[in-house]
């Protein structure tokens, strides 16, 4: 099931993608998953990044083939970052160069919490997942090298594309993850590769940080990442979720 957050008549709703066709749902999927008898078509509604996430916990180094290409051994353990909710856009916003010299994407499976979740087993932790979404972890190159952490390089306004929905059927230890840059594929990896596994990044962020429904987790890009400059488009694109696309500005 796929499911998007949207504009239409002025009022955000909820609602069920289906092809070309988006059924409406009552409240939010967070609470109860109810439809209704009403629909509307893909091209009259305006999609919006699918959830609304109080905080999001981006993993650093979490693809084996990227820590080998920043030349960085394998963590021992999760290395975690927030983006703020600030940082959020959806499908076809722009993203904006806040004025570094070098403006990057990075491809990432997001990880959807669909219930509060504090000090979860690895063996529960995806009964606490909604589903899963694409995502950009947008980063300023420049000013990440400059800082001593990463707020600015990592949780500038527009830094966080999300999108275009929340699947909830999906195998998110074996799946494909690519970017397009202009439509030139830079990165693809299958989840195969991450070095901390969906339940495992759920379990231990858990036990030190509650997360709440909607929060986001982005679990780490693999190899390929490169800059974009104002006119770019980018292209996230997980396998059985589809694409997320963005313009430069």
């Amino acid at each position: 099931m796929k499911i998007v957050r949207y504009i239409v008549d002025g009022k955000t709703e909820y609602g069920i993608l289906d092809g070309e066709r988006v059924q409406s749902l009552a409240g939010d999927p967070f609470q109860k998953l109810e439809k209704l008898e009403r629909y509307h078509k893909l091209g009259d509604v305006k999609l919006l990044a699918p959830c609304v996430p109080s905080k999001i916990v981006a993993i650093g180094l979490n693809y084996h083939s990227h820590a080998k290409e920043v030349g960085q051994p394998v963590p021992k353990e999760p290395m975690m970052f927030f983006k703020p909710s600030t940082s959020v856009i959806g499908p076809e916003d722009k993203i904006v160069n806040p004025g570094c010299q070098r403006l990057d994407y990075e491809a990432e499976l997001g990880v959807v919490i669909g219930k509060r979740a504090s000090k979860v087993a690895k063996a529960e932790a995806l009964n606490y997942v909604l589903g899963y979404t694409c995502f950009n972890d947008v980063t300023a190159r420049d000013w990440q090298a400059q800082d001593s952490q990463w707020s600015r390089a990592k949780g500038s306004d527009t830094f966080a594309p999300i999108g275009p929905c929340i699947e909830t059927e999906l195998d998110a230890g074996n799946v494909l993850v690519e970017a397009y840059l202009n439509g030139e594929r830079k990165q693809q990896a299958n989840t195969s590769d991450l070095i901390f596994s969906v339940p495992e990044l759920v379990s231990y962020i858990s036990q030190v940080i509650t997360l709440l429904p909607g929060d986001v987790i982005a679990t780490g890009t693999p190899a390929g990442i490169g800059p974009m400059k104002s006119g770019d488009v980018i292209e996230i694109k997980v396998a059985g979720i589809g694409t997320l696309r963005n313009h430069i500005a």
